[in-house]
């Protein structure tokens, strides 16, 4: 049998099976940027979920496009966080939609969306419709947004309570987007800006790390006993969280600055050697 890869910073005093909860964005961190999951890495997220961790996706994906990449680790029972910790669900194979929704927390989405418009009248706007898809002010890229995707005129989309809303400017590089939503000058709702254009808004004080605190109570986890593994600035406050906070290569310096250590990148499988030595001896 190879020899094993160490993960030479893994804490000694971190516990092992159903005493630790494992955290993991899906993008960037367990998916290629091409959207590809290699096959070490399922094998290592197999080896997490059978030594007995609680293994959580914890992710800015929709549920709707959460579901698949769950069926491509073969994780169907235990938790998932979605939109950013708007949704969270309990995955229950005996469903029809292979999860149950537990928690839901939605804000009114039209004060930010009229703040956006105004400093960004041709950006793209687009509001979560919770386990089908989206309703939008004008198409998306190709491939940005998963499941239905309704056009809508801008009044519907400000119309009722949401969990997550988008901003998508495919005309601006990723700087000067940075300035213009440093001048809106959002207050009253949490929001991360992505690698692209692109800004998730959602309810205030609502983060990964404010979700995976409710998973952890509910699962009886002791405060601390968890690894969170991500590479965007939507993971800084899971990563501060967390027991142990990885960022992967190539996370940008404030996602670094908020982790205990950092990874090898996702092209390089940079999780797997965390996810074995998480497993423990015990592991395949």
């Amino acid at each position: 049998m190879a020899e094993r890869p160490a993960f030479e910073n893994l804490p000694a005093h971190l516990p092992r099976g159903s005493d630790l909860l494992v955290a993991l964005d899906i993008d960037g961190t367990l998916l290629g940027h091409d959207g590809s999951l290699s096959e070490g890495v399922r094998e290592a997220v197999a080896e997490v979920d059978a030594s007995g961790a609680h293994v959580v996706l914890a992710t800015g994906r929709s549920i709707i496009s959460v579901t698949p990449v769950l069926e491509q680790l073969g994780l169907r029972h235990g938790w998932a966080v979605c939109s950013n910790g708007a949704v969270t669900a309990r995955l229950d194979p005996a469903a029809a939609s292979g999860y149950e929704l537990a928690e839901v927390i939605t804000f009114d989405p039209e004060p930010p969306l009229r703040t956006l418009r105004g400093h960004l009248p041709d950006g793209l706007f687009a509001v979560e419709d919770l386990g089908q898809g989206f309703k939008v002010s004008a198409p998306f890229p190709a491939g940005e947004l998963q499941g239905s995707v309704q056009v809508v005129d801008f009044a519907e989309l400000c119309a009722a309570p949401a969990s997550r809303v988008t901003l998508r400017a495919p005309d601006l590089d990723v700087d000067h987007f940075h300035e213009v939503v440093a001048r809106t000058g959002l207050h009253g709702v949490s929001y991360a800006i992505g690698w692209t254009a692109w800004l998730d808004i959602n309810p205030e004080g609502v983060s990964k790390a404010s979700a995976l605190e409710q998973v952890r109570a509910h699962l009886g986890v002791a405060p601390g006993a968890s690894v969170a593994a991500g590479d965007g600035r939507n993971d800084i406050e899971m990563l501060g969280w967390a027991g142990l906070g990885v960022a992967m290569g190539g996370a940008d310096g404030d996602t670094i600055a908020a982790a205990d250590v950092t990874a090898a990148g996702v092209s390089q499988d940079g999780v797997v050697p965390l996810l074995q030595a998480v497993a423990g001896p015990g592991g395949r």
